[in-house]
Parts: C-alpha cells; structure tokens; sequence
C-alpha cells in the first residue's frame, strides 16, 4: 500500500471546535476514552454488534457537539 494511500484512510478530525475555551487535549483523550467505553457497554447490554471503532464514534459525538467537554475551573487554568 502506498503512502498516499495510508493517509487518506487515517481519521484525522478537526478538533479545534471541540478545543475552544482552552480545552486540554489531555481532557479531551480522557473524556473520549470514557465516551467509548460507554458506547461498548451500551452495545454489549443490548447485544448489538459495533461496526466503526468506538474511539471515533465516541470522538464524533464531541465534534457533532451531542457531548460537551466541560474541564472544573481549576484544570482550566493551568
């Protein structure tokens, strides 16, 4: 497989909407670690099968703005 190739079939979102308020990316990977976990059980629970990875329906959930990060105060500030 080329490079070109290898690149075109990376996930690559723009997070800059999800960032904006001084959102740490630091947050952002734990609330979507969290957001996919989630995703898995609730499939699990209902015996449904996921097709797409969790992390990048998770993510999507984030940029579509259906889940809103919010860091406390004293995170924020650092």
């Amino acid at each position: 497989m080329s490079e070109t190739k290898r690149t075109e079939m990376k996930f690559n979102p723009d997070l800059s909407g999800v960032l904006k308020g001084r959102t740490s990316r630091y947050s952002l990977v734990i609330a979507t670690a969290k957001r996919a976990r989630e995703i898995c059980e609730t499939a699990d629970a209902q015996g449904e099968t996921i097709i797409e990875k969790p992390v990048s329906l998770a993510l999507n959930d984030f940029i579509n703005g259906d889940y809103v990060l919010v860091e406390p105060e004293e995170i924020r500030n650092l």
